[in-house]
């Protein structure tokens, strides 16, 4: 299975169903578009769909669906920026809980746009961490 020998390090930190969803989700692109970048996009939206990006693994989301503007529109026409697993689409509560996780500093005074992209930094760095970069 391809799937399971590509397996990103931060799905492989994450629960089974995650790691089952890209790996099913990739495997079918790679019999549809070849080995690449677009089998890769294509099992992360996938995931995406179903679980955020905490830190340095992926954890179920409270409900399915986009977790961005990207993600909500996509093709391949349309090259946007992503949230980076980061649910933007959630409440701010949401948001502001998970950025208190992940210690974020000057959480309290941001905006939505603003946490969303404080998480995904603070989520970059633990990967690296996590990776030993």
């Amino acid at each position: 299975m391809p799937g399971r020998e590509d397996l990103p390090s931060t799905l492989r930190r994450s629960p089974d169903k995650a790691q089952r969803t890209w790996e099913k989700t990739h495997d079918s692109a790679v019999e549809t578009y070849g080995e690449g970048e677009r089998s890769h996009r294509t099992a992360f939206a996938a995931v995406k769909h179903q679980f955020e990006k905490v830190g340095d693994h992926w954890e179920p989301k409270g409900r399915k669906g986009p977790s961005d503007s990207q993600a909500a529109g996509g093709g391949p026409e349309r090259r946007a920026p992503t949230a980076g697993g980061v649910d933007a689409n959630a409440s701010k509560d949401h948001l502001m809980s998970v950025a208190r996780r992940l210690d974020v500093p000057g959480r309290s005074s941001m905006t939505k746009p603003e946490l969303v992209t404080a998480i995904e930094k603070a989520n970059d760095r633990a990967t690296r961490k996590a990776r030993g970069d």
